[in-house]
């Protein structure tokens, strides 16, 4: 009886003309100098001099979704782990390391695509792709396949669409296979092409090969970070009196909107009013009401293990901090409560580690 507050995310139907990925050993495509730059370009030579002189000062803004490629022991940057794990959370068919090896394959996490070819990003987004799949998820006011956070929750977004339609046509027996190598295989070219065929064509497989190559590559990003403490150590204390499960954490359908998406904390029941304690000393850095959680209280644990630790409590029927308040483990933040979009009074509470949607039991000893 519960919500989780979070932003639905409703597939699209797949673009007319299916995104093909990159031919096995091709670069990104780059689009040469023209006559007329070719004639002009001596006299540029002083002004190609001041920006380059620019750039270095600081002068010139550089572009802020260009990536470079890691070699195998490092991996890809590990600020997109958090994003990678967001995007996979959509569907249970996709993970983290099947997104990060397919923007491997796709521009080895080079933005530098574009020109002739018209893609964009580390995902390779053309225009009309992104109008589908595009939203600015990491909240910096624009929507761009060039930053690179948008771009891998767009593709999170449509590879999970994809799989939801290769899953039904499996259901129903039009076509046999496993559900990541169909998802793939509609990626490349195209879920008509898949069900005609019923099962991996023949044109998606070297594809389908050379992304699944790179899967052991990403692993680390589907395993999730350590909690500190496991369930032998509880890091944070009961929220509520008795930690009775209403509804877990993980994917469900929604109770009002009818939507399966990720249910992204635990419900806990409990009466009207009962009071609702913060989990761990720290800092509110959110108290207010909102339309889908109602009145939230939002705490700052600082980090654990360098990585930062919020907790949230959600529905509340009053609120007892104030942003910028500090509180100590067993402080009240609020009461139980039923606002926002809830089916009655409960306690919707949230672990956010490193910046994603963690399940909160292990961290309050109650296992899986």
């Amino acid at each position: 009886m519960s919500d989780d507050g979070t932003v639905d995310i409703h597939p699209h139907e797949t673009p007319a003309v299916p995104p093909q990925p990159r031919q096995s050993g091709s670069t990104p495509r780059r689009r040469g100098p023209g006559p007329f730059a070719l004639l002009v370009l001596p006299g540029l030579v002083t002004l190609a001099a001041v920006a380059g002189f620019l750039a270095l000062t600081g002068g010139l803004p550089s572009d802020s979704g260009e990536g470079t490629r890691q070699d195998v022991a490092s991996g890809v940057n590990e600020t997109y782990g958090p994003w990678l794990r967001k995007a996979a959370a959509v569907c249970t068919v996709v993970t983290p390391s099947v997104l990060a090896a397919q923007i491997d394959q796709l521009s080895g996490w080079r933005d530098d695509t574009g020109g002739l070819s018209g893609e964009q990003g580390i995902a390779g987004f053309t225009d009309a792709e992104w109008r589908t799949w595009g939203r600015d998820d990491d909240g910096n006011g624009r929507s761009s396949p060039r930053d690179p956070a948008d771009a891998i929750m767009a593709l999170g977004r449509q590879d999970c669409s994809l799989a939801g339609k290769v899953t039904e046509l499996r259901t129903e027996g039009t076509v046999t296979g496993d559900l990541v190598d169909l998802t793939l295989a509609a990626y490349a070219v195209g879920t008509k092409a898949v069900a005609e065929a019923g099962r991996v064509p023949d044109g998606a497989r070297t594809y389908l090969t050379e992304v699944k190559a790179l899967f052991a590559r990403y692993q680390a990003f589907d395993r999730e970070p350590s909690t500190g403490g496991g369930t032998a150590e509880a890091i944070l204390a009961s929220p509520v009196t008795t930690l009775v499960i209403t509804s877990p954490y993980g994917s469900r359908e929604h109770p009002l909107t009818g939507v399966t998406k990720l249910h992204t904390g635990v419900d806990f029941g409990a009466p009207q009013g009962a009071p609702v304690v913060a989990a761990r000393e720290g800092r509110v850095v959110f108290a207010a009401m909102t339309r889908a959680y109602g009145n939230r209280v939002v705490v700052d644990h600082g980090t654990i293990d360098g990585k930062r630790l919020e907790t949230t409590y959600s529905h509340l029927s009053a609120l007892d901090v104030t942003v910028g308040q500090a509180v100590r483990s067993g402080t009240p933040v609020g009461r139980v409560g039923s606002t926002g979009l809830s089916t009655g009074p409960h306690l919707h509470f949230e672990v956010v580690y490193d910046g994603y949607y963690a399940d909160p039991r292990p961290w309050l000893a109650l296992g899986g």
